[in-house]
């Protein structure tokens, strides 16, 4: 008996002890993370830069038409010289578009039009393009005298045959209807027309002359400047932009009177 007692105990304190020595010997587990919760970072991919050498333009169209409608403001009048109402500007132009070879968000336009000016005056300046005189006369009446008087509406009017060219650029040139659109503009022409219109001749002392339907032209370019040059800039959207022009010429020839420029702002309808 005592023998069975003591191969038990001997037993029990064997199994004890392989237990402490198997912990103490053990490996540490260590926890491996799951791979399907690892983010694989790849490289981006370098952007490429778009080839605007190579984009389909030939769906835009190479010529159109350009009208274009604003107000005028006459710069270095002297006190003498009183603009009134909306000095307006009317002008209609045909034009090629050639887009570069090497980038077809840039072109370059050419063409052929007409450029027309109406500058409005004070009821008290008459223009006398007529006058036989050396420079010309701003007078403050047509008819001197007791029987004074001046027109209700008068302006002057220039019309210009100009060669138009631009540097135009475009956000989307594969498609100019849905594109924002830039272009500097340079024009150069020679005088076609120039009269002055006055309606309703007035007496200083109240009434018409000639009553409210009468109109007096004249028409006379020898006060003139013979050639125009401006210089300009429009941006818009699809077919509608805004423009502005700078007259770089006098309006009038040199030593003849004021050295007058013209100054335009308006909205330009294009196709493009």
């Amino acid at each position: 008996m005592k023998k069975i007692l003591l191969l038990l105990l001997t037993v029990t304190l064997v199994y004890a002890a392989d237990a402490q020595f198997g912990k103490l010997f053990s490996k540490k587990k260590i926890d491996k993370p799951d791979a399907s919760s690892q983010i694989i970072k790849t490289p981006e991919a370098p952007k490429v830069k778009k080839d605007w050498s190579k984009v389909d333009v030939s769906k835009r169209p190479t010529d159109h038409f350009i009208l274009q409608y604003g107000a005028d403001i006459l710069l270095n009048t002297p006190d003498s010289i009183t603009t009134k109402g909306f000095s307006r500007h009317f002008n209609f132009y045909f034009l090629m578009d050639k887009p570069f070879k090497t980038d077809h968000r840039y072109s370059i336009a050419y063409g052929l039009g007409i450029t027309s000016n109406n500058i409005f005056f004070n009821g008290t300046n008459y223009v006398d393009l007529k006058a036989t005189s050396n420079t010309l006369p701003f007078r403050t009446s047509v008819i001197s005298g007791a029987d004074s008087s001046s027109y209700k509406k008068f302006k002057l009017t220039t019309m210009y045959v100009d060669v138009p060219v631009e540097l135009r650029y475009f956000t989307n040139p594969e498609n100019p209807n849905h594109s924002w659109k830039f272009a500097l503009t340079a024009k150069a022409g020679i005088l076609l027309k120039g009269y002055t219109k006055g309606k309703d001749l007035q007496l200083k002392t109240g009434g018409s002359v000639y009553g409210a339907n009468y109109v007096e032209k004249e028409s006379d370019t020898k006060f003139l400047d013979g050639t125009h040059f401006a210089l300009g800039a429009r941006i818009g959207y699809g077919n509608i932009s805004i423009n502005g022009e700078y007259q770089v010429t006098s309006l009038l020839k040199s030593g003849v009177g004021p050295d007058l420029h013209i100054l335009s702002f308006g909205l330009t309808v294009s196709g493009l």
